[in-house]
C-alpha cells in the first residue's frame, strides 16, 4: 500500500471537496435567505444531492488510489440519497399543502 497520494489522485479529488462543500454552502444559504416553504425546500435538496456527489467522487478517487483497485462501493450511498431526498421532500410538501388547506377550511369555517 502506498503512504501518500500521487499528485493526479489528490487534485482531483480535492477539487471535488471544494466544489462539494461550495455546493452544500450555496444551498444552507438558498434555505436561511428565501422566505416561504415552498422555495426554501429546493435549495438544501439540491444542494445536498450535488454536495454528496462530490464527496462520493473525491472518496472513490481517493480509495482507488489508496487500495490500488477499482473501489465504488461508495456509490451505495449515492443511490440511497437519490431515494430517500426527494421522497422526504415530498412528504414534507404534501403535509404543508394539507395543513394550509386545513387552516383555509377553518378560516372559512369562522367567517
Amino acid at each position: 500500500m502506498m503512504d501518500t497520494l500521487p499528485i493526479w489522485v489528490s487534485i482531483p479529488a480535492s477539487l471535488f471537496l471544494i466544489i462539494s462543500g461550495l455546493l452544500t454552502l450555496i444551498g444552507s444559504v438558498g434555505l436561511l435567505r428565501l422566505n416561504k416553504f415552498y422555495c426554501r425546500i429546493h435549495a438544501p435538496t439540491l444542494g445536498n444531492t450535488l454536495g454528496v456527489f462530490g464527496m462520493v467522487m473525491a472518496s472513490i478517487l481517493v480509495s482507488s488510489a489508496l487500495e490500488e483497485r477499482i473501489v465504488v462501493h461508495q456509490i451505495l450511498l449515492t443511490v440511497f440519497l437519490i431515494i430517500t431526498a426527494p421522497v422526504s421532500t415530498m412528504l414534507l410538501m404534501r403535509a404543508a399543502i394539507r395543513r394550509k388547506l386545513r387552516v383555509e377550511q377553518k378560516e372559512n369555517e369562522g367567517e
